[in-house]
């Protein structure tokens, strides 16, 4: 009985932790990436603003600039709220070969870093 109340807890836990809103995020940076790889050897210098996707609730869009994703929340928020994004995509990307890295940049917002 224990073991299935702590399965449940655990589950649970990841399903809330994982709001649809993120997971429409990474779907969309998952195709920025990989679009990089297949279709675009880089967006250009100025950026693909033509290929902004904002996610369906209009909480973050996503913005392709050369061959980095930038990530921005569309609201005022603290930096811890910025400070956790980044570190859900450092995790989500762990382990990709496709992404040297993430991180907060100057301007405050997320880049995904996809430069060879």
């Amino acid at each position: 009985m224990m073991n299935k109340t702590l399965i449940f807890s655990i589950c649970l836990l990841l399903i809330i932790s994982c709001s649809p809103s993120k997971s429409e995020l990474f779907r969309e940076t998952d195709f920025f990436v990989e679009s990089l790889q297949t279709t675009y050897k880089s967006y250009g210098i100025l950026g693909g603003s033509e290929y902004t996707k904002t996610t369906s609730d209009g909480l973050y869009s996503i913005t392709p600039i050369g061959r980095l994703i930038n990530v921005k929340i569309q609201k005022a928020v603290e930096n811890d709220e910025y400070e956790e994004l980044n570190q859900d995509l450092k995790d989500h990307y762990e382990g990709n070969s496709k992404v040297n890295d993430v991180y907060i940049c100057k301007a405050g917002t997320i880049m995904i870093d996809c430069r060879n």
